[in-house]
């Protein structure tokens, strides 16, 4: 790759790659959705919604009545159906579903589908298939470390497990919901661990991923911090920047709570 690609602060349109995946993993709470999508907008790169690929099949199987356990038959649906990203926007066979996959009831239900070993092999191809081409953002649990294992800029965001327990009890008290924290540490400790031996699809930080700490960072903070590391790796794709990575010397802004991924 041209070491010239990228300069300055931010890419110029015409500087782009022709394809190229940055694959952003961690555990739930870390803000990966949110810098995600920030981080691709700032890039003028797409963001890559997985996410949104399984809670489709998880909807279609609803909506059809299918038994969620039952492996094969959610297999042979998932094959079947035609799932297409445009943004924020998902259509399944045609019909935009972009606010019916988001209901609690898919959201938990979605589990059984993507522990699914055969369904979670389709929508990786899937993914690949997507990014081809393309200049991508994307997140999830094993993005870097299964999907996209030949991206050349891998991300394991995290946090601490007090502040991401804090950002969960600040977003779910603007809901009118108040959990103690302890209660939320124990729940968010019980999730950690179902992530981390999943079947497939488990979460792990990739070999020659950059573990990037988001502790007592703003928002806007991270996503500039990333912006910055993502140049460096492009513009030097030799170097191996895997090392864990602390800001210093920044304004104690916290990440804004996030998304239950």
């Amino acid at each position: 790759m041209n070491n010239r690609i990228f300069e300055g602060a931010h890419l110029e349109l015409g500087d782009k790659p022709q394809s190229v995946v940055i694959a952003i993993d961690g555990p739930a709470g870390a803000g990966k959705s949110t810098v995600a999508k920030l981080l691709a907008k700032s890039l003028g790169f797409e963001f890559l919604d997985t996410g949104a690929m399984y809670r489709a099949v998880t909807y279609a199987a609803i909506t059809r009545g299918i038994d969620l356990s039952d492996s094969q038959s959610i297999l042979i649906l998932a094959s079947s159906l035609e799932i297409q990203l445009d943004g924020s926007n998902v259509t399944l066979n045609g019909i935009d579903i972009s606010e019916a996959i988001r209901t609690p009831e898919v959201g938990q239900s979605i589990g059984a589908v993507a522990d699914n070993v055969q369904v979670r092999a389709l929508l990786s191809q899937w993914q690949r298939d997507w990014a081809r081409g393309r200049c991508v953002v994307t997140e999830g649990r094993d993005q870097g470390s299964e999907v996209f294992k030949d991206s050349p800029c891998k991300i394991f965001l995290v946090a601490s497990n007090e502040e991401r327990a804090k950002r969960r009890q600040e977003e779910l008290s603007k809901k009118g919901i108040d959990i103690d924290l302890v209660e939320i540490l124990d729940q968010q400790n019980r999730r950690d661990h179902q992530d981390r031996i999943r079947p497939v699809g488990a979460l792990r930080r990739a070999d020659d991923a950059i573990e990037f700490h988001t502790d007592g960072l703003s928002l806007e903070q991270v996503v500039e911090q990333l912006e910055a590391i993502i140049h460096q790796r492009l513009s030097q794709p030799t170097a191996k920047i895997n090392e864990p990575h602390h800001p210093s010397s920044l304004s104690k802004q916290s990440l804004p709570a996030s998304e239950a991924e």
